[in-house]
């Protein structure tokens, strides 16, 4: 019996656990071959490579994100092969099942929750006595026409299940893809939106096979290995010994990413990742979601946001970790007026990624179940995302979506760190309104709908700001050459402004420089460049500022500056020096 497992991944460099952990425990008395995909390859791409492969069971691993094109699939391999047999599972189909029995009819049966001991019981009734109603945490549909819904009754012991990362099938893709790895299932938190609330505890993996399955991984080549635990540090002890292991055992390059709940987080712990942690080795994602105490308490979720600002803030200052803060637009009683205020206090924590998503209505979860309460209005088909309810109608949520859109541009990232920060603490009067302000602009223009280089960028936030008549915009005009030149790693042919240097001036300028390069600090004294490299390799610009002490305090002196940005050819980096103008125009 042939059985492939399959998946549509969001993205090339995603992988789907879940095929692999059906694998490992199917193992030995099923052979289960696995076949990943994306939603942006065709379906017919798709079940051409199935069909190829010539399979008698097919099983499909089911979310918000893929179930639309796996359906597509799906019927199509039906068509193909009527008497092919369809599984599919996963958390969009684990809830409503007999919905997805009506809705699919070409799907044989569908596995509620956990996978792993269903399928392998499944696939032996398969391929023996056929008796499916003795099963346990399945769903299908009888030859009469009756419904057979059996949920799961007893939760695996997680110690029992065979590793999911050792197939070498798997090794040369190591390196190219986010590993996913799990630790614990389940959450001590009941938050209504959220799926994992409806899972009652926390179960975890073996320790000690986790560290080997982490360093087999390093060892064949992962880089980027990002752990799936709703929670991770909801144990102090075991998250200390996890990251104490990370820490010494870690490969150079390697990074691992955390969900964390950061009002938990002692500071003692990240003192401790502060101390002993190397820079780059580990990035927490951090759910706010919400600053209202209203909300919070509607969707049963708990949260001390003075304690969360504390782990951020600490965080932040000891500069090794980097942090992905989430918010969601939405929720209950959170109208416009309050969404804005709880942007504004997460973004004055300055995460160095901030992700607005909007509100999803996910199968199972108790705001779905009591939505008329706040007379939701939403998507009838997955992703379920809002489209109003009783106190944030859609015309608010658009003009959230025209933030969150620059927001993810800009902000996230980090094409001009100088130049927002500027905007949205010294330009605007909340940060909150310099990314409504700029995202409407940018929806009426017309920007959605057309592609962007990076020039652009610059350019349409400039013609926003000269159409706002912003305060001090040759200063701000100033951070953003800055910000553009530095965003290089070869010098820019033609940079985004229209003012250009003068030859005489420039030639002025590089005969000082090469006579007197300490004028620009010793640091770049000890470049020693030739006249060849120095006009190969950099470029001359003006600010009516105090760069560099702009750099060293953040403060704004009005005194001209020269900046020089040199690329180097090796490194591919680009360093910016700077000296006082007329400093250098008297200096020779």
């Amino acid at each position: 019996m042939k059985i492939v497992v399959s998946t549509l991944n969001a993205k090339y460099i995603h992988t789907n656990l879940a095929l692999r952990y059906l694998k490992a425990y199917a193992a030995p008395e099923f052979d289960l071959e696995m076949a990943e995909y994306t939603i942006k390859d065709p379906a017919m791409n798709i079940v051409t490579d199935l069909y190829r492969r010539q399979p008698d069971v097919v099983g499909f691993s089911c979310y918000i994100w893929n179930i639309e094109e796996t359906i597509q699939v799906i019927q199509m391999l039906k068509k193909i092969n009527p008497s092919l047999i369809v599984f599919i599972g996963g958390p969009e189909v684990s809830y409503d099942t007999k919905y997805w029995l009506e809705r699919i009819p070409e799907v044989d049966f569908i596995i509620i929750g956990e996978g792993e001991v269903s399928v392998k019981k499944l696939l032996v009734e398969i391929q023996g006595n056929k008796q499916y109603e003795t099963l346990d945490g399945i769903g299908f549909v009888k030859e009469d026409g009756t419904y057979v819904i059996k949920p799961q009754r007893e939760k695996l012991d997680l110690k029992t299940i065979p590793s999911p990362y050792r197939f070498p099938e798997d090794i040369p893709h190591l390196s190219k893809r986010i590993t996913y790895i799990e630790t614990s299932r389940g959450c001590p938190f009941s938050c209504q939106f959220c799926l994992s609330s409806i899972e009652t505890g926390v179960r975890y993996f073996d320790r000690e096979r986790i560290k080997d399955d982490i360093r087999y991984l390093m060892k064949h080549g992962a880089r980027v290995i990002k752990f799936v635990d709703r929670t991770f540090n909801i144990s102090r002890s075991y998250a200390m010994e996890m990251f104490r292991f990370l820490i010494d055992e870690h490969l150079p390059g390697t990074v691992f990413q955390f969900e964390i709940t950061a009002d938990i987080m002692r500071p003692e712990v990240i003192e401790f990742l502060n101390q002993e942690a190397p820079p780059g080795l580990f990035r927490f994602e951090i759910g706010v979601q919400s600053t209202n105490d209203r909300t919070n308490d509607l969707v049963m979720r708990r949260q001390n946001f003075a304690k969360l600002t504390r782990t951020v803030t600490m965080v932040k200052e000891g500069g090794k970790i980097d942090q992905h803060l989430d918010l969601i637009a939405g929720l209950p009683e959170e109208n416009y007026d309050s969404f804005k205020k709880t942007f504004n206090d997460v973004f004055a924590l300055r995460p160095e990624e901030l992700q607005l998503g909007f509100l999803k209505m996910l199968r199972g979860t108790g705001l779905r179940i009591r939505s008329k309460d706040h007379s939701y209005v939403y998507m009838d088909h997955a992703p379920y995302e809002i489209l109003g309810n009783d106190i944030l109608p859609f015309d608010d949520i658009v003009r959230i979506k025209q933030v969150e859109d620059v927001l993810e541009k800009y902000w996230n990232a980090h094409r001009m760190d100088r130049t927002l920060e500027y905007l949205v603490s010294s330009t605007f009067e909340t940060p909150f309104d310099f990314f409504q302000e700029f995202g409407s602009y940018w929806d009426e223009q017309g920007w959605v709908r057309i592609g962007h280089q990076l020039e652009d960028l610059f350019k349409r936030l400039y013609q926003f700001l000269e159409g706002t008549q912003a305060r001090h915009l040759d200063v701000i005009q100033g951070l953003m050459k800055a910000d553009y030149l530095q965003g290089h790693k070869y010098r820019p042919r033609k940079p985004w402004w229209d003012e250009i240097v003068p030859k005489e001036q420039l030639s002025l300028y590089y005969k000082i420089i090469l006579e007197q390069p300490s004028l620009l600090g010793e640091e770049f004294a000890s470049l020693s460049l030739t006249e060849k490299e120095l006009y190969k390799h950099t470029i001359l610009e003006f600010v009516p500022f105090d760069f560099a002490g702009f750099e060293q305090t953040g403060a704004i002196t009005m005194q001209p500056s020269l900046l020089l940005a040199y690329f180097d050819p090796k490194t591919l980096q680009c360093t910016i020096y700077s000296a006082p103008a007329q400093l250098t125009v008297t200096a020779n």
